[in-house]
């Protein structure tokens, strides 16, 4: 039975609470002012646990300080200390508290596909499992499972196409021009080999390659027996691409299904790594960054990694690991009950298991060390910045604005932003500019930062310390006039004007405060770090700008006149022959098209000649 207690008074006395609370195991959830989670936990002695954190001396400066913003404790009592670990799981992932380890991987894992039809269909997915046939998996990235595919389509030339696409097929794809289908759609191969194909993929993915092999080697014979030496060629070139295909990817000394998890930690960030082996096949890896508290030990790193990574996710029977988990015993029930079957955890492994555990705490260490790299890195360059604009600080929020049209054409701007760890893509956004005289970029510039600044001074976001403008003194004039306008102070406004010859390195930064522009020198970290953010902000823009041109010319032009209704629009197309026919036609002609009045024929002729 599941009860809750808790104190709903604003004020939170720890003593009354403490002195009516169960001893059995269950849940907590400490709540901070207007009911924020602020942290979830579990325990074998709900008292005993949660009046640890009202004693005068506490673990940490981290704990103190969420202690002190707890206004009620709510409880959730369960039959056992594994229900419990199951189900704090459940409420970080709900809640996602600032005080937990956290894992920021949303996302489902992508699987291989092969569907229930006469001629089976190979392909990637990814979400929920509701289309009947076989799936295989999970496997760590996208990457792997189009890798895979891409593999077996060589091998077994399975169709990947839609049942849609694969039903009205008159002549064969270009999958099959290039050897990566049979060609079923149009009978190049009849339904008895192609079932033989699709039980070698099988097999196959199911860790059975050598079963495979075996088959493809009497399959050789048989065609050479037959004197069918075009056949046997082409089986004996696909043996010899899986064997080099199975010397890559099978795991020596393993079998079965088997993750492979190792932990690195330094300066306060730590990776995951995590290695999938499948019927013996090694499925790739994964890199897995959570937002851990600081001063967490890797005992406790490990026990929540496990219990959220494996929340909604198949559960493999062997688990091998890098390090021994806080409470481990109470962690197996929990993975055991949640797969329904028994689960084996193991730290301390041999052989094979050793080597392979050693390779996935290789690359733990070597990822997380590129990205230490990569921050410092980028610290670095602020510092750099900071220096060459003679800072107080190092900037920690930073914008860039750049517009783009193709002569006055969907004119789009962009903003990126960038702090500390880099860009900020949640934060990035485009302008679609309108009402302006096409190819003016003064105006199309004031529209983005007034419709910009407008929202950060509404409460919708941060204001930046810098401002970064793709060019000139004449759009640093546009943005300290709307920043001006709108009252926005505190934020340095820098432009960003080509050199004479446009060449990366020759830029000239244009100053808010200063009347005389600055170069910096080419070699210049921060003028590295402003080539990044402007160069961040002109492929923003483009693209957004591609993407509006390609949906402006996708409409025909007859579409925005006045009375074109589209029986009209079709009258016309097929009275000239297409657009180019009505755009040649003068307005006697146009007024000949049934249902074209003489007006009507006047303003289709302004319409498509108002250039």
């Amino acid at each position: 039975m599941i009860i809750s207690e808790g104190s709903p008074a604003e004020t939170f006395e720890p003593r009354r609470f403490l002195a009516s609370l169960t001893t059995q195991p269950g849940v907590y959830r400490m709540l901070g002012e207007g009911g924020e989670v602020l942290y979830v936990g579990k325990a074998k002695n709900l008292k005993k646990r949660v009046a640890s954190y009202f004693r005068r001396t506490v673990a940490s400066t981290r704990i103190a300080a969420m202690v002190a913003q707890i206004r009620d404790v709510q409880i959730i009592v369960t039959r056992g200390e594994a229900e419990a670990l199951l189900l704090e799981n459940n409420l970080i992932k709900e809640h996602r508290p600032r005080y937990n380890i956290l894992l920021r991987d949303d996302k489902s894992y992508p699987y291989i596909f092969i569907s229930h039809h006469p001629y089976p269909r190979l392909a990637f997915h990814r979400g929920a499992r509701k289309s009947s046939g076989r799936y295989f998996g999970p496997y760590p990235s996208g990457s792997a499972v189009r890798e895979t595919i891409n593999l077996l389509q060589k091998l077994f030339l399975l169709r990947p196409c839609e049942d849609s696409f694969f039903q009205n097929r008159s002549r064969a794809c270009l999958q099959y021009q290039i050897q990566r289908c049979s060609g079923p759609c149009v009978g190049h191969i009849d339904s008895t080999a192609y079932d033989r194909d699709v039980e070698h993929a099988v097999d196959f993915l199911e860790g059975r390659g050598e079963k495979v092999i075996a088959d493809l080697v009497r399959g050789m014979e048989q065609a050479a027996e037959v004197q069918e030496y075009e056949r046997a060629a082409r089986i004996r070139d696909q043996i010899a691409r899986l064997r080099q295909l199975s010397e890559r990817q099978y795991v020596s000394g393993e079998g079965g299904d088997v993750d492979i998890i190792a932990l690195a930690q330094a300066s306060g960030e730590v990776c995951f790594q995590v290695f999938s082996i499948r019927g013996g096949l090694n499925l790739g890896n994964r890199s897995l960054f959570p937002r851990v508290p600081e001063e967490t030990p890797p005992e406790s790193l490990m026990t929540a990694f496990l219990g959220q990574y494996y929340l909604s996710r198949d559960i493999p029977p062997q688990i091998i690991l890098s390090h021994a988990p806080e409470d481990h015993h109470v962690l197996l029930e929990m993975l055991t009950l949640r797969r329904g079957q028994k689960v084996a955890l193991a730290w301390n492994v041999r052989g094979d298991r050793a080597r392979w555990l050693e390779m996935a705490c290789r690359n733990a260490q070597m990822t997380l060390a590129t990205r230490l790299a990569g921050r410092a890195g980028m610290q670095a360059r602020l510092e750099a910045l900071q220096d060459a604009l003679d800072l107080d600080d190092p900037p920690g929020r930073m914008e860039c604005f750049d517009i783009s049209h193709t002569q006055g054409e969907a004119t789009v701007a962009s903003c990126v932003v960038f702090d500390a760890e880099g860009p900020v893509k949640s934060d990035y956004r485009r302008f679609n500019i309108k009402d302006i005289t096409p190819g003016d970029d003064y105006a199309a510039m004031r529209q983005a930062l007034m419709r910009r600044y407008t929202r950060l001074k509404e409460g919708e976001g941060k204001l930046p310390d810098i401002l970064f403008i793709d060019g000139g003194k004449g759009q640093v004039r546009q943005a300290l006039e709307v920043l001006e306008e709108l009252q926005v102070s505190g934020v340095m406004v820098i432009g960003v004007a080509k050199g004479e010859t446009r060449r990366p390195g020759l830029e000239t930064l244009v100053l808010s405060d200063t009347a005389q522009p600055s170069i910096l020198s080419p070699g210049s970290k921060a003028l590295h770090l402003i080539q990044q953010i402007r160069d961040e902000a002109h492929r923003f823009a483009i693209t957004g700008h591609r993407q509006r041109r390609a949906r402006a010319r996708s409409t025909s032009p007859l579409e925005q006149i006045p009375g074109m209704g589209p029986r009209r629009r079709q009258q016309l197309l097929k009275h000239f022959g297409g657009l180019q026919g009505v755009h040649r036609a003068d307005v006697e002609a146009l007024a000949k098209v049934p249902g074209i009045s003489r007006k009507l024929a006047q303003q289709i002729f302004d319409s498509l000649h108002d250039d």
